[in-house]
Parts: structure tokens; sequence; C-alpha cells
């Protein structure tokens, strides 16, 4: 078992700096999900891990040995693609055995292994079958365990249910959970989906254009966003965002959208004292807006007049496209909600988790 360090780690392809002085420590036993939109570095972050990418500046460590200039198959790693990467022509079994033989280990140890890999992921029926013979979600199990028989320090995860259809994804899911609890090992992953991140991660690391935005758990994250980018990335739907100014009106605080004001509650209103008749971001997430006939006892409400843009139906809950002057946003209520499209109605904004961020720096306003 290991921790993985990046420290100060950039990477450059040519003129363009795909990863910028990354500062991580991953714990060892720890599930880290790297998270964030294509193109913002993830994927290059694992590879420099595994030693499929030459680092640019800084160090990377596994445990604490460096391991900058260590080739990958000793680095004692074990990787899992969004592409299974089976041999067509070989069993189950001898796809996750390859790597085993490989490495002259003896055909005991091997077969031990590779049934005990199997029975961990429901898979021993299926040894005997080809490649072609399985499903999408046999085959991503199946290099799950070519991973696991290695026994490796780390094992890095690069969105490997990308292939899978929605129901596939969430049993995968559960099940790499799971995983991680069985074999108390070192888990990395890479994912585009902040789902993924949020349901199997003990702590996410959120990445924008090879910058590393914030890093905490999943309840941290959703709750204390650092700046308006993680909090528009985690969360489903995004939060929304209004373009506001602060303003003071008998001693109170105003938050001034425009189409609508908001007064924050007493004893909330400390942090933006230093922003009033400032430009500010105030964000509210879906499920903070209520139809108020079903909103939650005891929070502060404040009422917004809108009008019901298009509905959408989820059994649970509804969410609501609203339309109130120039802006537009989601509500998730109670699927009790009698509201339509065309109408106008006045919706409850729960401002106990009303978020304040700088309109200059987008960071959030603490």
């Amino acid at each position: 078992m290991a921790s993985v360090t990046y420290d100060h780690v950039t990477k450059k392809f040519g003129e363009v700096t795909a990863i910028n002085d990354l500062n991580i420590h991953v714990e060892d036993k720890e599930f880290l999900v790297l998270v964030g939109p294509s193109g913002c570095g993830k994927s290059t972050a694992l590879r420099m891990l595994a030693g499929l990418e030459e680092i640019s500046g800084g160090q990377i460590r596994i445990g604490e040995r460096v391991v900058n200039d260590v080739a990958p198959k000793d680095r004692d790693i074990a990787m899992v693609f969004q592409s299974y990467a089976l041999y067509p022509h070989m069993s189950v079994y001898d796809n996750m055995a390859f790597g085993l033989k490989l490495r002259k280990m003896p055909k005991a140890e091997i077969d031990a292994r590779v049934k005990n890999a199997a029975g961990i992921l429901g898979i021993g029926q299926l040894l005997t079958r080809k490649p072609k013979q399985l499903s999408g979600g046999q085959r991503q199990r199946v290099a799950v365990g070519r991973a696991i028989v290695r026994n490796p320090a780390v094992f890095l995860f690069d969105e490997p249910l990308s292939n899978l259809d929605a129901k596939l994804r969430v049993e995968t899911r559960a099940n790499i959970s799971k995983l991680h609890q069985q074999l108390g090992t070192t888990f990395i992953y890479v994912t585009h989906d902040q789902v993924e991140a949020m349901t199997m991660a003990s702590r996410i690391a959120v990445m924008k254009d090879g910058i590393l935005q914030q890093i905490d758990t999943p309840q941290n994250l959703y709750d204390r966003p650092d700046n308006v980018f993680v909090a528009g990335f985690i969360g489903s739907p995004s939060m929304n965002f209004f373009d506001a100014t602060l303003r003071s009106d008998t001693g109170r605080t105003i938050v001034d959208c425009g189409a609508f004001s908001l007064t924050i509650p007493e004893g909330k209103e400390a942090p933006y004292k230093d922003y009033i008749n400032k430009s500010v971001v105030f964000g509210i997430r879906p499920e903070d807006i209520h139809d108020p006939n079903y909103a939650p006892p005891g929070i502060h409400q404040a009422p917004v007049e809108a009008k019901v843009d298009v509905t959408e139906l989820m059994g649970n809950e509804v969410f609501l496209y609203l339309v109130s002057g120039d802006k537009n946003f989601v509500g998730r209520v109670d699927p009790r909600s009698r509201a339509r499209i065309g109408d106008r109605v006045q919706v409850a904004l729960n401002l106990d988790n009303m978020h304040l961020f700088d309109k200059a720096t987008e960071r959030a306003i603490r």
C-alpha cells in the first residue's frame, strides 16, 4: 500500500501548459477522484503517475520513492482504461493471467490470484468465455480483474465507465466502491462525471485548465465551494448564478439581482459588509428553490415571482425552468407542486444555503 504525492508538478506540450504547478497528496488507502471538464488535465495527471507521460517539472512520489525516472512496469501500479483493451483471442482467464505469466509467476499462484479476483468481481462463471461473448459490463469487470491480480500499491482508473449505459454505470460504480473497501488499496480515479465523483470519492480534486481549483470531501465541495467554477461544476443540475449588487437598506444587507431583491437573514450578514455597493455573483442551488406550499419548515425563505417556462417531472421531484425578468434559473421542487408551463408562480429561495462570490475574482465570499 502507498500514498501518492504530486509535488509542484508541471506538464507542457510545446508552448501549451497542460498541468500547472499541481500539488496533491493522496493518503494511503484513500479513494481520490480527479474531476473536471474535457481538456482540464486530469487524464494527463494520471498518465504522468503511471509513467505514460514524462513530467516537465516537479516530482511525483509513490510512498517515499520519487518515480519521475522509474519505468511504468516498476512503479507498482495497475491501470484500468476507458477502453477495455482485452485480447479478443484469449479467454477471460488468460486475459487476467497474461501480465502474471509475463512476470513468470508460478502457475499455482496465478491460478489462485485469478480465481480470487474473479470471485470478488462475480465473474467466476465467465473464465472460459472469450470477450466477444461478454456484455459491456462484464468486459469492464474483466479489465478491473486484470488489474486486481497484479496486487499493486495503487490502482489508477481513467474514465472506466464511459462506455457503459446508464444502468450499468450505476451498478459498476457501486462495485468499484465496494472493491475499494475490500482491497484497502489507494485508488485514483479520473472522470468528467461529477455524479461519479460525488458518490465514490473520499476526496475530490476539481481541475480546470490544468490548475487545481479545490480539493476536499464531496460534502464540503458541495456546501463550501471556493469559487464560481467549483460551485457550478459540483451538483446536478448545476447552481444558478445571478449577477447582483449588494446594498444596504435600513440597516439590512440586500442582494439586488435586478429582476428581484433578497434580504440576507440577520446573523449572516457579517462576511458581506465590505462588499456593500459592489458587484457580486449570487448563487443558489436548484434544490434550495421550493414551491412555498411544500418548503421545509424553519428555513429563511425569500419569495421570488417567476414564470414557468418548462417543467420536467422526474417522479420523486419536478424540475421547474423559471424566468424572472431576464433571469433564467432552475428549481427542484416537491412532486406535489401544481406549477405548470406558462403559470406565474411564487417560489421560495432558501437563503440559509445561499452563496456569494466576488464578481472580479469569482472567489467565494466567506
